[in-house]
């Protein structure tokens, strides 16, 4: 993981073998509410460029906004990695910070641990992990207390 708040960003595209894989790294600083939304917009062009079905494209959009929210909100700066290959699209973030104490309450809609800048700014509803569950077809979330966070979103790819 690169250092949190690094302005370098990575983009790759594998062609190696069959399928081609595309996996493109953003840094996410903590509290930077001014950029909040950007990885997300790039993620949801990209996909609307590969001709992803626009119904995957507003599910994908609005679990990698909450994703990247949660990176800005609540750690203390952290990594979102998008990756696109013939079968799925992965989201994953990492972050510093300190992590998350009851998972299963986390889930619950309208629970949140935002601070009370980002309530004033209209950040911190509780939806975010419910929100990035509703939209994707697999979510992970692992989390060590005082460490940090971990989620994999995946989404699959229709086949026609």
């Amino acid at each position: 993981m690169k250092e949190p708040g690094s302005k370098d960003n990575t983009y790759t595209v594998d062609k190696s073998g069959s399928s081609a894989l595309i996996t493109q790294s953003f840094n996410v600083k903590a509290e930077d509410f001014a950029a909040a939304g950007e990885v997300s917009g790039k993620i949801k062009n990209l996909l609307k460029q590969l001709g992803v079905d626009p119904a995957l494209v507003r599910r994908v959009a609005i679990a990698s906004y909450e994703a990247e929210l949660n990176l800005v909100i609540h750690s203390w700066g952290g990594q979102l990695i998008f990756q696109v290959d013939p079968e799925k699209i992965r989201i994953i973030t990492e972050d510093k910070g300190p992590g998350i104490p009851d998972i299963e309450l986390a889930m619950k809609e309208g629970y949140s641990t935002a601070s009370d800048l980002a309530r004033e700014l209209g950040f911190g509803a509780g939806m975010g992990l419910p929100n990035i569950q509703r939209c994707a077809d697999k979510l992970d979330i692992r989390s060590e207390v005082g460490q940090g966070t971990i989620l994999e979103i995946e989404f699959n790819l229709a086949h026609k």
